[in-house]
């Protein structure tokens, strides 16, 4: 990510309709964690249809530091993982990327020790690694967190590592991150392990398709319950990943706040069932056309409702932020549950900063729909909570200039410029305290990017 990411700001101008049609990215965790998978591989694995975002790059740097050799052109990398010449991350960037923890699993997998700080990522809330950890030991590795790292070994003959064996896996909780790294980690072991309870989220399935397209053994993934039989190594492969849902999710917000008709491809409607049921509850049409595109169109009406986050296939914790922006401007009072994490309503008081009128109790928010949002500085306090304040800023009357767009950029491939395609008066500047003229903007000219 640049240096100037910190100090960035975007300007919207609101109030401008929206037309044209999205091309969809690549699902952003998809992609770190099959990137993280390519280290189960000891050849070449080429992966398609790989975004543009930060949090690519700072992956990236994680396995180059590994060993590993990555080449890079548009939407296309390349990574060598024949060799992987030390089992121990970097503390400076696996502290900055919760995905990159997940490299524990296929690192043990292969070289039979792995050395992983504990993770970071967005002040979302608590996301322990205990789940991961206890299934590794559950696997014969042993386990033990010092100093803020995670060191972990399979005990072997003759002083030698070992090789994890296959178990029978409870999670408490249906974890992503556990579900992935014990996958992972189950590739390569020793006879059949069984996840249940896992989590059942494109992504997952995505990772699994994937690890099988090397040769791995996975079965259920999808369902709560996963069965790996682990195999002796995987082979070289090349992957497509599947789009992102959550950037789909947010073009269709950004189309129904904005009262515009938009398209967008490629896209999985499958993977966006409870986001387009709410939509429509809502009052906004959403059309599908093909296997892999949408067409939002035009409310007459926003209509208020409720909406409760759950893990897939419930409604997923990442369009929270972005529905309540739409919400602020629903007829009516809506309630938003946010189960998954316990500290992600911070935007709730950004909004209002915009106009909005919303209360937050606990774990949950309650919004009363208002005539209008006017323009105002705000701040992104985390990924999804940055792309709900550009939503909100389409549409409100003025300017609006956020910052924190270090979040926006770790999981957006180009937010801005897609925006600006479509018509949208934004523009990202360097200098908070620049006086541009959005009025001005060619929506047909393609502005740098800092990441």
């Amino acid at each position: 990510m640049s240096t100037e990411a910190d100090s960035s700001v975007l300007q919207i101008c609101g109030g401008h309709s929206l037309q044209g049609h999205v091309r969809i990215s690549g699902a952003k965790n998809s992609a770190l964690v099959i990137m993280a998978g390519a280290l189960l591989c000891s050849g070449d694995c080429r992966i398609r249809n790989v975004p543009l975002l930060a949090d690519v790059r700072r992956m990236g740097q994680v396995l180059s530091a590994l060993g590993l050799q990555l080449t890079r052109q548009d939407d296309l990398l390349d990574v060598n993982a024949r060799e992987i010449s030390t089992s121990k991350a970097p503390y400076e960037l696996v502290t900055q990327l919760r995905a990159s923890f997940f490299a524990i699993g296929p690192i043990l997998a292969r070289l039979g020790v792995a050395q992983m700080p504990l993770p970071g990522g967005c002040a979302i809330g608590a996301r322990p690694v205990d789940l991961h950890v206890r299934g590794l030991q559950a696997m014969g590795a042993e386990v033990q967190i010092e100093h803020g790292i995670c060191n972990a070994y399979v005990p072997g003959k003759n002083g030698s590592n070992g090789r994890l064996k296959g178990a029978k896996i409870y999670l408490d909780t249906p974890s992503v991150g556990a579900t992935e790294t014990l996958m992972m980690a189950a590739t390569l072991a020793d006879g059949e392990t069984i996840l249940e309870n896992a989590a059942r989220e494109p992504e997952v399935v995505d990772l699994a398709n994937f690890c099988n397209s090397m040769g791995a053994k996975i079965q259920g993934a999808g369902t709560s319950t996963i069965t790996i039989v682990g195999v002796e190594k995987l082979h070289s492969t090349d992957y497509s990943i599947i789009p992102d849902r959550i950037e789909t999710g947010t073009f269709l917000l950004a189309g129904a706040i904005t009262r515009s008709e938009l398209l967008l491809s490629p896209v999985a409607p499958d993977h966006l069932i409870p986001v387009i049921a709410k939509l429509r509850d809502i009052g906004v049409p959403i059309i599908e056309e093909g296997s892999d595109c949408l067409r939002v169109l035009p409310a007459e009406k926003l209509r208020a409702t409720d909406i409760d986050t759950l893990p897939h296939p419930g409604f997923p914790t990442d369009m929270q932020a972005p529905f309540m922006s739409l919400l602020t401007l629903a007829e009516g009072d809506s309630i938003i549950n946010e189960s998954v994490f316990e500290n992600r309503l911070r935007h709730a008081s950004e909004l209002n900063r915009l106009g909005a009128d919303i209360r937050v109790k606990g774990n949950t928010a309650f919004v009363r729909g208002v005539p209008m949002l006017s323009g105002a500085p705000v701040i992104g306090t985390d990924l999804r909570a940055s792309a709900a304040l550009v939503i909100a800023g389409l549409a409100a009357e003025g300017q609006t200039t956020i910052q924190g767009l270090n979040h926006l950029d770790r999981g957006y491939d180009r937010l801005d410029i897609k925006l600006q395609q479509l018509g949208a008066k934004i523009i990202r500047v360097n200098d908070a305290s620049a006086d541009v003229d959005l009025h001005t903007i060619n929506n047909n000219s393609s502005p740098s990017v800092s990441i």
